[in-house]
């Protein structure tokens, strides 16, 4: 691994770099913070692909993707005269420090689940009105479920165990069931979201990130039905013209794969 002051001198490269870029190509000049946030947008998710494959080498290009952006982004605001990246830098380090009193303080902690409750509490000190303004209004809405259910249960806001959780699932189960029984779609829709958020929040409870092992799922289907794709090929058959007990022997031999 490189020293720290390797590490500080590949950091000033990326600056003096971006500088250049800035100041002499046609493409990065034009950039402005709202052209570059959907690309940002694009790049934490190819991130976050290359994690849950756990494939390190592309990890770290993707992690060097959002960098370049960060970088882009203090540039950016440097020439408006509104910050640079030392005072990004700088603006992190005090927020970690100030919300690690049991670090840098003479707070005492016991647990994990102690910090984030002081973390929240003092968010709410420096000024927020509610634990949820720091949920982003854009987030995915299986990813804010999570974090909504993050936050409360940070104040203490929360059920004492996965069984109590596990009995609301199947109460909104049900509840959802006699929706579909009725057919009443705009109700079904209701209980259906309150399926999925009490199922997110049985998931916490059993430490379970509810996005990525819905990403695992959608890739492993993806992987299989491929397979199942490449075996109708290879017989000269098209997919919509097989039965499903046909097409159920190559997904089951995908499985096995």
């Amino acid at each position: 691994m490189n020293s720290r002051a390797d590490q500080l001198k590949a950091f000033d490269r990326l600056l003096t770099i971006m500088d250049e870029l800035r100041e002499q190509c046609p493409w990065d000049k034009k950039q402005t913070m709202e052209t570059l946030r959907h690309l940002t947008i694009e790049e934490t998710y190819e991130l976050g692909d290359a994690i849950l494959d756990n494939d390190l080498e592309e990890v770290k290009k993707e992690i060097g993707d959002l960098m370049l952006h960060m970088v882009f982004y203090a540039k950016i605001g440097s020439e408006k005269n509104a910050f640079d990246i030392a005072d990004v830098c700088n603006g992190i380090c005090e927020k970690l420090i100030h919300r690690h009193p049991h670090i840098y303080g003479d707070v005492k902690v016991k647990d994990e689940a102690e910090v984030k409750r002081n973390w929240e509490n003092l968010k709410l000190k420096e000024g927020r009105t509610s634990v949820l303004e720091g949920v982003p209004k854009s987030l995915p809405a299986l990813v804010k479920a999570s974090r909504i259910q993050e936050k409360v249960a940070g104040v203490g806001f929360d059920w004492e165990k996965p069984e109590q959780v596990w009995e609301k699932v199947e109460e909104e189960l049900n509840e959802f069931k006699d929706e579909v029984v009725k057919g009443d779609s705009d109700a079904m829709e209701d209980e259906f979201g309150d399926v999925l958020f009490s199922m997110v929040n049985y998931a916490r409870f059993l430490k379970i990130n509810p996005e990525n092992a819905l990403e695992r799922t959608n890739k492993k289907f993806s992987k299989r039905f491929k397979y199942l794709e490449a075996k109708a090929k290879a017989l000269n058959k098209d997919l919509k013209d097989m039965t499903l007990g046909e097409m159920d022997v190559f997904w089951e031999e995908a499985k096995k794969q």
